[in-house]
């Protein structure tokens, strides 16, 4: 039997306390929305293992993001986000490559933050989480950017997510929007943040776009030697490296990407386990 995964990889969710990061977690690993859901205390863990590289990886556009969309790369940030481009292989000997995302949803409360930037340690990938409709917890990104990059690894890949676009334009006519795209989009470039994606947690829309870019660039720093797999302070491991199969995780999940899904795509299929 083939092995259900090829890497490990440990992401973190954070900012601010109602930002929507747990029905992000929620979202991604179990596939649904509950429009109550009570405040994490400490951390809330779940995983969902993804496609990296090609040919998934083909679908997200990494390297053909033109200027302007809320998808950019950003040509300051990916000077020093570590992200460079893997070797290309020829398309006849491509195998997919899976990746176990093991999410740790962390507490946005002030009380909690002693315990949860612990959990910053060791971790390749963060999603830092802003509501589009409240301005104050934009503003706040800065100082949890800050508390990442002070407490996780150096080259760790952030994505900013501008979560709860149904807020936006919705079908009421009421446009609750406090930030824009571009104000967004400017924060990252000065704050060397590799992308900005928008999400909606309760329709579902661009979630797993912002965790599976996540993990292809985590794949593509591992491609090109980045990380010790064997190292246990790595935030990614191999296949074998931390004991298998046997990780105890409570929730797995495969997917693929959401537009592939409802098309019935590439053959990637989602459910809970």
């Amino acid at each position: 039997m083939s092995q259900p995964w090829d890497y490990i990889a440990k992401l973190v969710c954070i900012g601010d306390s109602g930002t929507g990061k747990s029905s992000l977690t929620v979202r991604l690993c179990e596939g649904r929305f509950s429009p109550s859901h009570d405040v994490t205390i400490g951390v809330e863990f779940g995983s969902r293992i993804v496609p990296v590289g090609p040919p998934a990886s083909l679908e997200l556009d990494l390297d053909e993001s033109s200027p302007g969309s809320s998808g950019d790369t950003f040509p300051e940030a990916s000077a020093t986000s570590g992200l460079p481009t893997p070797p290309r292989k020829p398309q006849g000997s491509l195998n997919q490559k899976r990746m176990k995302l093991s999410l740790w949803d962390t507490a946005g409360q002030e009380t909690y933050k002693s315990i949860t930037r612990s959990y910053f340690r060791g971790a390749s990938g963060a999603l830092l989480v802003f509501d589009i409709s409240r301005h104050s917890t934009f503003i706040s990104c800065t100082q949890w950017l800050q508390d990442l990059r002070h407490i996780a690894e150096d080259g760790i890949v952030v994505i900013l997510v501008g979560n709860k676009t149904d807020l936006a334009g919705s079908s009421s006519g009421s446009n609750q929007r406090q930030v824009t795209k571009e104000e967004a989009e400017e924060w990252c470039r000065m704050n060397n943040v590799v992308r900005y994606v928008e999400t909606s947690a309760k329709s579902g829309d661009g979630v797993e776009r912002a965790f599976l870019e996540v993990a292809e660039r985590i794949y593509r720093n591992i491609e090109t030697g980045k990380y010790d797999l064997n190292d246990r302070r790595s935030g990614v491991k191999g296949f074998g490296a931390s004991g298998g199969a046997n990780t105890g995780v409570p929730r797995t999940v495969t997917l693929g990407m959401d537009d592939a899904m409802r098309r019935g795509g590439n053959g990637w299929t989602g459910g809970c386990c």
